[in-house]
């Protein structure tokens, strides 16, 4: 199952369905989506609406392999279930998507221009329990604001210690040192980036495979060179932000990436709408979506 799995993310169309806000984030997801504040008092009821909305999405006639490559999910999600099944067991068995599972622990504060990933004392027991959940692989991410070269150079090298863990594990790691879309250093702390990701990748064991989830490049193209390095399963673009038109766009300029979207993915979703009004938005979205990633 898993090298199908792998085979599909590998060289199949579509894209990645980033569904993984955690606590810090799922306030605002909520509210994006018609929920308040005031329509939960406590973290497990702000935990169930979001659970609803995620199953609501992943259930929908829109949500198919067709176009969805793989998930990624917050630990929250993947040990609740969809109709009698895990998360992630529904999503491969009754559609036929690979999952990830986000497995960091949020964001350490700025240092450097940079925030690193938060210690993860939970990594080995979220590995197992994503082994036993028979998820394909893991998502952690790291904010870039400046273009620091100490800083860059201190979120690859954690990143990249911690994607030999979990690649020891059996899993495949997505890489994600994001670039802040509102820094002033943009374009300059992409290049750096882009410099320090080919020595990491080109210095892993060939065997050793990762793939990367990047902020969308000021410079057209500037990460393709990387899709060609043995190690590299896939580069997925997050939308960091940006609409969900703005982050087509950029996206379908850039040869070899595909999409890994949340906020622009579920862009104009709410709790008040009918289930055909939901499925109607949702598949405009997706197919949106999925004409942009190639």
């Amino acid at each position: 199952m898993r090298s199908e799995q792998l085979e599909r993310i590998h060289n199949g169309r579509g894209f990645i369905a980033a569904l993984d806000q955690s606590g810090g984030s799922t306030p605002k997801t909520l509210k994006l989506y018609g929920l308040d504040e005031s329509k939960y008092s406590n973290e497990a009821e702000m935990f169930d609406l979001v659970h609803a909305m995620r199953t609501r999405i992943i259930t929908s006639p829109s949500f198919t392999s067709q176009r969805i490559l793989a998930v990624i999910l917050f630990e929250e999600t993947m040990n609740r279930s969809i109709e009698s099944f895990s998360s992630a067991e529904y999503l491969w068995k009754i559609k036929g998507i690979p999952t990830f599972l986000k497995v960091d622990n949020g964001l350490a504060g700025e240092s450097n221009g940079v925030q690193l990933m938060k210690d993860i004392p939970q990594l080995s027991s979220r590995l197992e329990s994503a082994l036993a959940h028979n998820v394909i692989g893991t998502k952690m991410r790291s904010v870039i604001k400046s273009a620091n070269p100490e800083g860059i150079n201190a979120i690859l090298d954690q990143q990249f210690q911690l994607a030999k863990e979990i690649i020891a594990q059996g899993l495949l790691p997505i890489i994600e040192p994001e670039v802040d879309i509102n820094s002033p250093e943009k374009a300059e702390a992409e290049v750096l980036l882009h410099a320090g990701l080919k020595v990491r990748l080109n210095a892993l064991p060939e065997e050793s495979k990762v793939m990367l989830k990047l902020t969308l490049p000021e410079k057209t193209n500037l990460y393709k060179d990387l899709i060609s390095i043995s190690n590299i399963v896939r580069i997925a673009a997050l939308s960091g932000g940006y609409s969900r038109g703005e982050a087509n766009r950029r996206l379908a300029l850039n040869d070899g990436l595909i999409a890994s979207f949340s906020r622009a993915l579920t862009e104009g979703l709410t709790a008040q709408q009918s289930e055909d009004d939901f499925d109607t938005t949702l598949d405009k979205s997706i197919e949106s979506i999925f004409l942009a990633s190639h």
